[in-house]
């Protein structure tokens, strides 16, 4: 669902550009109370991830395919302040590396598929969990429902920003319809790679979940052939830094995988927004892509002429500068948070 540049006028780019400004300004104040000495590493993973799994474009309907958007995942493993700012890394990333995602529109794709998709799939995500038993396979349930809705809560948001500003004379209500309809279709897809993203990572590690915090299930024990819940430790159990970097070493190992090998088998055939724009003549006024010259423009690399090595190696370049970059950005924001820890404390001596 990446908003070329041209689909959408420039003063609802600028001002799509100024909430999306100001999301990510909360956001990086808000990940400070979310970000741990473990959490801030896997944020910048986690966006890689999603930097992966948004190339493995997966068949929705005849001539349509859709891909994650992520929104739902990134909120519920690492909290959606974070997950605001992991997706925003991933659509600056392919703005402008790969040109994918118009440089003006860079606003309105984030507005769009950080924060509204964060925003739907947490709210309605922390409704289900209070709602459910308090398990973890509620959690996998809730992350299930979550994703589904936020794929066309974002479809919704597009056709907003499109009444409002688009460049072409269309009916709302084919447009509405049009992206609706198919992205009900992409967010059953959606949903199942959240699910099972976020169930495997509780089945290895829930403490690395966020919204999984304070919801695992009480310690069983077998008395008098019945099983009753053990008292609680008095303190938690230690958790062993190498068990994290196996996790954060398994991901990267994913994320590699699928960008440099499985996104040569992904459906070549348009998504669901490129789709609509090609039905309904949105696409008339799309405007060439600031860095179309790009070494990594349309994920290959310029100069090699075997597609599969070029789409891997521009996949597993992606994966890298993303977990870099959002590493980074995350290792900064935890810093922020780990220095002014002392100064809020001798304040309140």
């Amino acid at each position: 669902m990446h908003v070329p540049d041209g689909f959408i006028d420039l003063p609802v780019s600028a001002a799509t550009g100024a909430v999306a400004a100001g999301a990510v300004a909360v956001s990086l104040r808000g990940a400070r109370r979310e970000l741990d000495e473990r959490t801030a590493p896997l944020a910048g993973l986690v966006a890689a991830f999603i930097f992966a799994v948004q190339m493995l474009n997966f068949p929705v309907a005849a001539g349509t395919s859709g891909h994650l958007l992520g929104g739902a995942l990134a909120a519920i493993l690492v909290g959606p302040y974070t997950g605001v700012l992991c997706i925003s890394v991933v659509l600056l990333m392919q703005g402008i590396l790969f040109a994918d995602g118009g440089l003006t529109a860079l606003g309105v794709n984030i507005t769009d598929m950080a924060v509204v998709t964060t925003v739907v799939a947490y709210a309605l995500f922390r409704a289900l969990v209070k709602l459910l038993p308090r398990t973890r396979r509620s959690v996998t349930v809730a992350s299930f429902a979550a994703a589904l809705a936020s794929v066309p809560a974002a479809a919704l948001g597009f056709t907003f920003f499109y009444w409002i500003g688009g460049t072409t004379d269309i009916p709302i209500g084919k447009v509405l319809t049009g992206m609706v309809g198919v992205h009900v279709l992409i967010g059953i897809g959606e949903a199942a790679i959240t699910a099972l993203t976020v169930g495997a990572v509780i089945a290895v590690r829930p403490d690395l979940v966020y919204g999984a915090r304070g919801l695992s299930a009480p310690l069983k024990l077998r008395v008098g052939g019945e099983l009753v819940d053990a008292a609680p430790a008095s303190e938690p159990v230690p958790v062993a830094a190498g068990s994290t970097r196996k996790v954060w070493a398994t991901g990267l190992v994913t994320a590699l995988v699928l960008a440099g090998f499985v996104s040569f088998y992904a459906s070549a055939s348009p998504d669901g927004l490129e789709k609509v724009a090609a039905d309904q003549g949105i696409d008339r006024k799309t405007e060439p892509h600031h860095t179309a010259d790009s070494p990594l423009a349309d994920y290959g690399v310029k100069d090699v002429d075997d597609a599969r090595i070029s789409g891997g190696l521009a996949g597993v370049i992606g994966v890298a500068a993303t977990v870099a970059v959002g590493t980074g950005v995350f290792w900064a924001v935890r810093r922020r948070r780990t220095a002014a820890e002392p100064a809020q404390a001798g304040g309140n001596v």
